[in-house]
């Protein structure tokens, strides 16, 4: 495998219980706050330029209104991957990154604990990845793996302008 780039960005802010469908954590919605951390990383991905090959997130609710305006801002088609919804680890990620079309990077858009112990599975590097933050991980073909970002929700607005 050649050199691929694997950025994860964790769900924004997310109410405690959806009142249309209460005891439903895959239901449960973005906040005012987790929206505005969504927009916010939208921008800034935008504004890295990075060449996304694809955008795949978690089909619980959260996940897709983070992943929405992203997919959108950087003009890819939003993908819905049930793996992300939970117990997302290094064998899932492995059958992404066979399926990119060329290497280059991709988007996964989901939840914790998966997120951090799946930087910390590639790389060694033990991280806390904050509802609406982003960590993206360098992958190369002899199986090294290094830690090249992890962005907190300020910094990411901070770039987003």
């Amino acid at each position: 495998m050649a050199r691929v780039e694997l950025w994860l960005l964790r769900h924004g802010d997310a109410e405690d219980e959806n009142p249309e469908a209460p005891g439903e954590d895959a239901a449960r919605r973005l906040t005012p706050k987790g929206e505005e951390q969504a927009a916010a990383a939208a921008r800034a991905l935008r504004a890295l330029d990075r060449g996304f090959l694809r955008v795949l997130c978690s089909p619980r609710v959260r996940a897709r209104e983070t992943a929405a305006p992203v997919a959108a801002a950087l003009g890819r088609p939003l993908e819905e991957h049930a793996p992300l919804a939970g117990g997302f680890g290094v064998g899932e990620t492995a059958a992404v990154l066979r399926a990119l079309p060329e290497p280059g990077r991709v988007l996964l858009v989901g939840h914790e604990p998966d997120l951090s112990e799946l930087v910390e599975a590639l790389t060694g590097a033990r991280v806390a990845m904050r509802k609406g933050g982003l960590a993206a991980v360098r992958l190369e073909g002899d199986g090294h793996a290094e830690l090249v970002a992890l962005l907190r929700p300020g910094e990411l607005a901070a770039i987003a302008g």
